[in-house]
């Protein structure tokens, strides 16, 4: 039997515990962008090409839904999480569209 609606209103966060993997120098390039009120969009397009396009060892990233839609590559995998400032909307996940057109929906 499922849960009310009331048992997970409150759960809005994403928690991660996962290893820091940090490539070889000289670069030493971390695998995370901690983003805050301070980070400016050329940063974050910034992480997004370099995790996307550079880096050949990663395999999934978490990243909030509104700050993507055109991405269609199979890897690394995108799993959409909602922001704090933006809810999540099951129209505009990736994933989900792609799991439609599959079953031709």
């Amino acid at each position: 039997m499922a849960a009310p609606a009331s048992a997970y209103k409150d759960r809005q966060f994403l928690a991660v515990i996962g290893d820091e993997h940090v490539t070889a120098p000289p670069d030493s390039q971390k695998n995370f962008l901690v983003v805050d009120s301070k980070t400016d969009n050329a940063a974050i397009e910034e992480a997004f090409e370099r995790f996307t396009s550079e880096r050949k060892d990663i395999g999934i990233l978490l990243i909030n839904q509104h700050a993507i839609d055109t991405y269609t590559a199979a890897f690394p995998a995108l799993l959409e999480i909602p922001s704090k400032d933006h809810p999540y909307d099951p129209e505009k996940d990736s994933v989900l569209r792609r799991v439609r057109r599959l079953f031709g929906e």
